[in-house]
């Protein structure tokens, strides 16, 4: 069984940078293609950031050169580094894990919130 835990979400200006983190449990982290969504408010849930296991990344084309995506398999950690945030970013941002084709997995969402 794969739990998600996501933290580092809040309240920050337009332009400044926030980092999440989502804590991993289980014994297959190595093995999962990780990643980021978001839900804005009113829209539907989207993808963010992709890392494979390998360690190959995917962006979504409005977060490019803004967002980084990273993973530490030792810590079964995954981190989004997020700068030069703007309004447009508010959502809920969602951990996700999956193996393959198997389950979908999902953390409880982290709210970011960005001020202009």
């Amino acid at each position: 069984q794969v739990q998600l835990v996501e933290s580092g979400g809040g309240l920050v200006q337009s332009g400044g940078s926030l980092r999440l983190s989502c804590a991993v449990s289980g014994n297959i982290f190595s093995s999962l293609s990780m990643g980021w969504y978001r839900q804005p408010p009113g829209k539907q849930r989207e993808l963010v950031a992709i890392i494979s296991s390998g360690g190959s990344t995917t962006y979504t084309d409005s977060v490019k050169g803004r967002f980084t995506i990273s993973r530490d398999n030792a810590k079964k950690m995954v981190y989004l580094q997020m700068n030069s945030l703007s309004p447009e970013d508010t959502a809920v941002y969602y951990c996700y894990a999956r193996r393959n084709t198997g389950p979908i997995y999902w953390g409880q969402g982290t709210q970011v919130t960005v001020s202009s």
